[in-house]
């Protein structure tokens, strides 16, 4: 049996679009970046805190010697217009089902096929795994790095979700490939925050999906560049020309029938916690919960500065939450100064957390000062 020829036949047979083989050894070229990264306080909470597991594949997995890597697009055909007042965008990676359970799927499949003629033992891991899986996409030949650090492979381009298997299957690896960007550098321009610092180079902590999924306190300025991104982004991958002919996903899972790509923000904030697990639960981006996604949503309002969100905001700044009173605010400061200025001055009397009362008291003195830079 040519055991490499039977895994890609495999793996073609459960619909996994792209795969390929590396070996079980150091991730040496991330040791420098990742030590480097976390001198500068540039880790987020998401990530592994012990960064040998990150980099050695047989501290995850002892009698590691090949690991499989497989990529499924998810750059679904969708368009379906959509009648929403206030809406907030979701990126293509949570348009649809939850893409951890989509692609877990398919590599269960994959290994449930081949153990009808292989006797081996794995560990695999979608997203959730220690190693960094874009590096071991690049050993695998499943794509180079573009300059944004996002895989691109050639058929597929870069909506591409990534798994792996650690086995100890002694399998014949792939060779990496070469970045392809050449002096194109479409996608650091067109990034809203500037997280693409240079070519290869990226600040996740400034990277506009970052923000709408972490729990810190979002920097205001940052906040002006979301635009109305209330989970994910893609503005820089929709910038890469290697995205504008690419062969586009037959996972009808990834098709957004629910949500068509879209938050309708009036209604979450309108939803019992039970209501919008109906609607929203199924997508990757529910995993922070509801109130991750009204901040978010807060924020695309102001940036929005629609008059017609103010009854909404007003209300927002007496919610349950501290989260969502502390960010109305400024969603309401930026969308009418004068008439924020006095809700939020009524909000102070009312608020009882004192850490809500003081930053909705520098949010009137950074909407203060701002207004005498402009005047």
């Amino acid at each position: 049996m040519n055991l490499k020829q039977y895994i890609k036949e495999s793996a073609k047979k459960v619909g996994i679009d792209i795969i390929g083989f590396t070996d079980s050894g150091r991730l040496a070229n991330l040791e420098d970046y990742l030590y480097e990264r976390r001198k500068n306080n540039r880790e987020t909470e998401f990530e592994e805190s012990n960064l040998e597991k990150r980099l050695e594949p047989e501290m995850v997995f002892p009698s590691c010697k090949s690991i499989i890597v497989v990529g499924i697009s998810y750059n679904v055909d969708f368009n379906d217009s959509i009648d929403i007042k206030l809406k907030g965008k979701i990126s293509k990676s949570s348009w649809g089902e939850d893409y951890h359970k989509v692609v877990k799927d398919k590599i269960d499949e994959l290994i449930k096929e081949l153990k009808l003629e292989l006797e081996f033992n794995y560990i695999a891991f979608t997203d959730t795994g220690p190693l960094v899986d874009r590096e071991l996409a690049k050993k695998a030949g499943i794509g180079w790095y573009g300059k944004n650090c996002s895989i691109i492979n050639d058929n597929y381009g870069s909506f591409i979700f990534i798994g792996y298997i650690l086995t100890d299957l002694d399998i014949e690896i792939d060779n990496p490939m070469l970045s392809k960007c050449k002096d194109c550098e479409l996608c650091l321009k067109a990034c809203p925050t500037c997280a693409l610092e240079a070519p290869y180079k990226f600040n996740t902590k400034k990277c506009v999906s970052y923000l709408t999924q972490t729990k810190e306190k979002i920097p205001y300025e940052l906040r002006d560049k979301m635009g109305t991104s209330v989970y994910g982004c893609d503005i820089c991958q929709l910038a890469c020309p290697k995205n504008m002919n690419c062969l586009k996903s037959s996972v009808t899972e990834f098709i957004p029938k629910q949500t068509k790509g879209y938050i309708d923000i009036e209604e979450i904030f309108k939803m019992s916690n039970s209501e919008f697990k109906k609607k929203y639960g199924h997508m990757a981006g529910s995993w922070r919960g509801k109130n991750i996604l009204k901040r978010n949503c807060l924020i695309a309002l102001g940036n929005i500065k629609n008059r017609e969100a103010i009854p909404l905001l007003r209300k927002a700044l007496v919610d349950s939450s501290p989260m969502v009173r502390e960010y109305a605010a400024w969603a309401i400061l930026k969308t009418d100064y004068d008439f924020g200025y006095e809700s939020v001055l009524e909000a102070i009397g009312k608020e009882k957390d004192i850490n809500i009362k003081e930053e909705m008291e520098r949010l009137l003195k950074y909407f203060h000062k701002k207004k005498i830079e402009v005047s």
